[in-house]
C-alpha cells in the first residue's frame, strides 16, 4: 500500500426533502450566487421551484446560467465568469447532472483568476489561484462531481475535451435527493452506470497487489452498479435502486478508491478524445471501450487481476483456469452493457475510422503510468477492434 493523503470536505445531504437544507448552506459563503443549470429538466421535476424558495426564504439574490450542454463547452464557462465579475458573485450553486457541476466548477475556478484566458486555465497555462464556493445538487447518478476535484470541459473549436483537477472545486455541500433522479431517462440511466462503473474500473486494474481493502471498497462499488443500475433501468421511481445508484457515483470518484494504490485512467482519456470531436454521449463512449481496452491489456503478467474481477464481483467459477476466468469476466462486462442496450461499437454512434490517427496521438499522451501503459498504436488498435 502506498503512502497517501485522504480528505473529502464535501458535507453531504442524502435523501427526500434534503433540499431544505439549501438556503442556510448558501448563506455561509454569500447572498449573491450564480445558478447554474441545463435544460429544463429541473423544472419539470420542480427542483427549480425548490431551489428559488431556498433563495427568497433566506433573501439570497440570484443569477442564472441555463442552457449547459451535455460535454460542458468553454462558451458556458466564459458567459458564466461574466456574470460573477459583472455581479460580485459569492458563491455558485450548480443544479443538474455533471455537466452542469463541472460547468459550476470551472466557473468557479476562473472568476478571480485574474486571467482572461479561461481556456487556459482549463489546459492549466494559468494557475488556479481561489475558487468560489460550489454547491452541488446532482440530478443524475454519474459523474459523481458533486464530490471530486476536477471538471471535464470541452473546447469545440481545437476539438479538446480536459479535466483540470483542484481541491478548491471540490464542491463544499451536496445535496442528494435520489427523488430528482426518477425521471432520468432509460438511455441516461445506463450511460451514468457505465460512468460510475469506469471511474471504479480504472482505479481497480492497478498493479499494487497489496492495497487489499481498496479492492475489495472498489468490487463493493462495481457490484453496487450492476444490480442497482440495471434495476434503476427498468425500475426508474425505485427509490432503493436510485439511491443506491446515486451513492455509488459519489464514492467512485471522490478519491477513496484510489488511495495507496493510485494509477492512471486509460479509458477516460480515450474517451474524452471520441466525445471531443464527435461530441457523443461520454457514457456509451466508455461502454463501448471498456472491455476492448480490458481485452488489449490482458496478459499473463497481470491476469491475476482480472482473477479478482472476475471471482469477485462476477462470480465466475474459481476452479476454472485464470485465463478463463479473466475473459469471463470480460465479456460479462460487455454483455452487462448490452443488457440495457448501450451502443457496443463505435460505428453505432457514427464514428470511422478518420480520426483515429489525431485522437490516438492526443490521448496516448495521458497514457504513460496507467496500469498497462498504452502508446499511440496500442489506442489505435483499441479503437479499431471497438469499430
Amino acid at each position: 500500500m502506498q503512502n497517501f493523503m485522504f480528505h473529502v470536505p464535501t458535507k453531504v445531504y442524502f435523501g427526500k426533502g434534503e433540499i431544505d437544507k439549501l438556503g442556510n448552506e448558501v448563506k455561509k459563503y454569500g447572498s449573491k450566487v450564480l445558478l447554474v443549470y441545463g435544460g429544463g429538466s429541473i423544472k419539470k421535476i420542480g427542483l427549480y421551484d425548490d431551489i428559488i424558495n431556498n433563495f427568497k426564504k433566506y433573501e439570497i439574490s440570484y443569477m442564472e446560467l441555463s442552457g449547459v450542454d451535455p460535454n460542458p463547452r468553454i462558451t458556458s464557462v466564459e458567459a458564466g465568469v461574466k456574470i460573477c465579475r459583472e455581479n460580485a458573485i459569492e458563491a455558485v450553486v450548480a443544479a443538474g447532472g455533471g455537466s452542469a457541476i463541472d460547468c459550476a466548477k470551472m466557473i468557479a475556478a476562473a472568476t478571480k483568476s485574474g486571467s482572461d484566458d479561461l481556456w487556459g486555465i482549463v489546459t492549466g497555462d494559468v494557475p488556479i489561484k481561489e475558487v468560489l464556493p460550489v454547491i452541488a445538487i446532482p440530478t443524475i447518478a454519474a459523474a459523481g462531481s458533486e464530490m471530486d476535484t476536477s471538471a471535464v470541459i470541452s473546447n469545440l473549436k481545437t476539438h479538446e475535451k480536459i479535466g483540470p483537477s483542484n481541491p478548491g472545486m471540490r464542491p463544499k455541500v451536496a445535496i442528494m435527493d435520489p427523488t430528482y433522479t426518477f425521471t432520468v431517462s432509460p438511455r441516461q440511466t445506463a450511460a451514468g452506470t457505465a460512468d460510475i462503473m469506469s471511474h471504479v474500473l480504472e482505479v481497480y486494474f492497478n498493479n499494487n497487489k497489496g492495497a487489499f481493502l481498496q479492492s475489495r471498497f472498489a468490487e463493493a462499488v462495481l457490484k453496487t452498479c450492476i444490480k442497482y443500475g440495471k434495476l434503476a433501468y427498468r425500475e426508474p421511481d425505485n427509490y432503493e435502486a436510485r439511491a443506491n445508484l446515486m451513492w455509488a457515483g459519489s464514492w467512485a470518484i471522490n478519491g477513496l478508491l484510489a488511495k495507496g494504490a493510485a494509477g492512471g485512467w486509460s479509458c477516460h482519456a480515450m474517451e474524452h478524445e471520441l466525445s471531443a470531436h464527435y461530441d457523443i454521449v461520454h457514457g456509451e463512449g466508455l461502454a463501448i471501450l471498456i472491455p476492448h481496452w480490458l481485452r488489449h491489456m490482458l496478459c499473463v503478467e497481470n491476469v491475476w487481476k482480472y482473477v479478482e474481477y472476475g471471482i469477485n464481483v462476477w462470480g465466475i467459477d474459481p476452479n476454472l483456469s485464470q485465463m478463463d476466468i479473466a475473459n469471463q469476466a470480460i465479456e460479462a462486462t460487455a454483455s452487462y452493457f448490452k443488457a440495457m442496450n448501450l451502443p457496443s461499437t463505435l460505428s453505432e454512434v457514427g464514428i470511422d475510422t478518420s480520426k483515429f490517427e489525431v485522437m490516438a496521438t492526443s490521448a496516448a499522451k495521458r497514457l504513460k503510468n496507467t496500469f498497462v501503459p498504452l502508446n499511440k498504436d496500442d489506442v489505435k488498435a483499441i479503437y479499431q477492434k471497438a469499430l
